[in-house]
């Protein structure tokens, strides 16, 4: 059986930019689900877009991506950008992927807030994720 993280490594590196980017994107809404960035999601988010780009994505170009993603969210909203998302994203396996990801982030902290519950069934609508498939994803966060 191949480990998760390994299967996860082997799905990414198929990914283009724009792809990595809606992943990123993914996780920036998830970081800002409950209006705070904890300590501890900011470490996770940085860990998870270090990890997303094989530490590709650093310095100013980081920098630059997460000022168009804020751009993008002050000018359109969160459902916009999750549309847009869901556009760059194939149906499937990579849009529950970004899912997990942001659920993974989202319970970083030890805590799933009623917003960051809400935007995961909005992102799991978004993404065209079936909500029974998005309900496991956060029992498996919960418990690991």
């Amino acid at each position: 059986m191949v480990e998760p993280a390994v299967e996860l490594a082997v799905e990414l590196a198929k990914y283009d930019a724009p792809k990595l980017e809606a992943m990123i994107e993914t996780l920036f809404l998830a970081a800002h689900a409950d209006g705070e960035f904890s300590d501890a999601e900011r470490a996770h988010f940085a860990k998870s877009v270090e990890s997303l780009t094989d530490n590709r994505l650093a310095g100013e170009p980081f920098a630059a991506l997460l000022a168009r993603i804020e751009a993008g969210v002050a000018a359109s909203g969160r459902e916009a950008r999750l549309a847009a998302v869901r556009e760059r994203l194939p149906a499937g396996k990579p849009r529950e992927i970004a899912l997990s990801l942001a659920i993974r982030l989202m319970a970083s902290d030890g805590i799933l807030r009623t917003t960051e519950r809400e935007l995961i069934m909005e992102a799991a609508d978004a993404l065209e994720v079936d909500r029974d498939v998005a309900a496991d994803m956060v029992r498996d966060a919960a418990s690991a």
